[in-house]
């Protein structure tokens, strides 16, 4: 599933197509994603002048001219992906396609049809089931070691299960989570409430430096996630432990026949990647 660098590069790839265009129309090939679309979705978008597309944790938000919002879920597999207006035919999986009025669609493929797409308005979409709970935004200037701290302060599940949880930081997903607590030095084994002082310190100056590296690089992919040019995010090629068990840990020098090298862990269902010599 996409996490916050995947969604923070679509929506920066996104902004120049879509800020100021108008919806000139909206091609509603489906009536449901994960969820049914709300009712007379294209005549309510249709018409309508883009006026900012920004990011609340894994979701993207574009706000229109008349006071609605525009809520996106990728999902596990969608995409949204822009070229001009041609007259080719649309992909099986191309479910939701905005024309603007400069010439662009963006499609919403989306082949497995986990994404989701809803609507709200300015006043209430803060209050949106899915939303209402998420937690602070760990690239935004208020999150520092102390929101951590109050964050994980009495929580007795393992500290990477805590910043899973979209209620504690929003948009962290498995692949960030491993890569942060690499470089904080932190076991994913231990327990979340005592990632204190220092630690909290380490962890969310890590977890910001890992984001922002990620979506310097356009992303990760490894399935299904793609800019919206097409092209693929390259910070795959930069992780420190995700996907590399039984490899060397490049930070300490493991002596992989001695140590094992990474090790993978089952973490609530999800495998888990870290160095258990330097991560305590």
């Amino acid at each position: 599933m996409p996490e916050l660098p995947e969604v923070e590069t679509v929506a920066r790839g996104l902004r120049p197509v879509l800020e100021g265009r108008r919806l000139v129309r909206v091609h509603q090939r489906r009536p449901d994603l994960r969820w049914p679309l709300p009712a007379d979705f294209a005549r309510r978008l249709e018409g309508r002048r883009v006026l900012g597309l920004r990011r609340r944790a894994k979701y993207l938000l574009a706000d229109l001219d008349d006071g609605t919002v525009l809520i996106v879920h990728l999902g596990m597999s969608g995409r949204m992906m822009v070229s001009p207006i041609l007259n080719t035919p649309f992909d099986a999986h191309d479910h939701v396609v905005l024309e603007t009025d400069d010439g662009r669609q963006v499609r919403f493929n989306d082949a497995r049809r986990f994404g989701m797409m809803d609507l709200a308005t300015a006043d209430d979409w803060r209050d949106h089931p899915l939303l209402r709970d998420l937690g602070p935004e760990p690239l935004e200037p208020g999150f520092d070691g102390a929101v951590l701290s109050a964050a994980m302060g009495g929580r007795r599940t393992p500290v990477k299960a805590a910043l899973l949880d979209q209620t504690v930081v929003a948009g962290l997903g498995n692949i960030y989570v491993c890569e942060a607590l690499f470089h904080a030095g932190l076991s994913p084994l231990r327990t979340a409430m005592t990632v204190q002082g220092r630690r909290a310190d380490r962890l969310a100056e890590a977890i910001r430096a890992v984001l922002t590296a990620a979506i310097e690089a356009g992303g990760s992919s490894l399935r299904d996630h793609r800019q919206v040019s097409g092209e693929l995010g390259y910070f795959q090629h930069s992780f420190a432990v995700y996907g590399r068990e039984g490899e060397a840990c490049e930070s300490c020098g493991c002596d992989v026949a001695r140590t094992g090298g990474v090790r993978r862990t089952v973490q609530s269902g999800r495998s888990t990647f870290h160095c258990p010599r330097r991560q305590r």
